[in-house]
């Protein structure tokens, strides 16, 4: 099964430079299984984040692309995620960078 991948970024993106890479081991990514993501994703369709560069804005995940997500979506994301055993690794990765004030980046399928 395919897998979505999620991992904090050390840096905010720089404005103009674009993410798209496929670098799951550089952010130290998290697997979450497509099938999963397909139940939460449309939760996600309201949330501002951006899709492979801070100059193009959009809501939800890039689902097949890349995402650039901001700590403020980290914490709206959180609010909407359902409590379920198989999230719990993306709830403590978006915990953790809200928290610390990280960007995560979403590798789609």
């Amino acid at each position: 099964m395919a897998k979505h991948k999620f991992g904090m970024m050390p840096h905010a993106p720089q404005n103009g430079v674009r993410y798209d890479e496929y670098e799951p081991k550089r952010y130290h990514c998290i697997g979450v299984e497509d099938d999963i993501i397909e139940t939460v994703d449309p939760l996600f369709c309201e949330i501002p984040m951006f899709w492979h560069t801070t100059d193009v804005p959009g809501k939800g995940l890039a689902y097949c692309g890349i995402t650039l997500i901001p700590p403020d979506a980290s914490r709206k994301m959180l609010e909407v995620l359902p409590e379920n055993s198989e999230l719990n690794q993306l709830r403590t990765l978006l915990k953790t960078a809200y928290t610390s004030e990280q960007w995560v980046i979403h590798f789609g399928i």
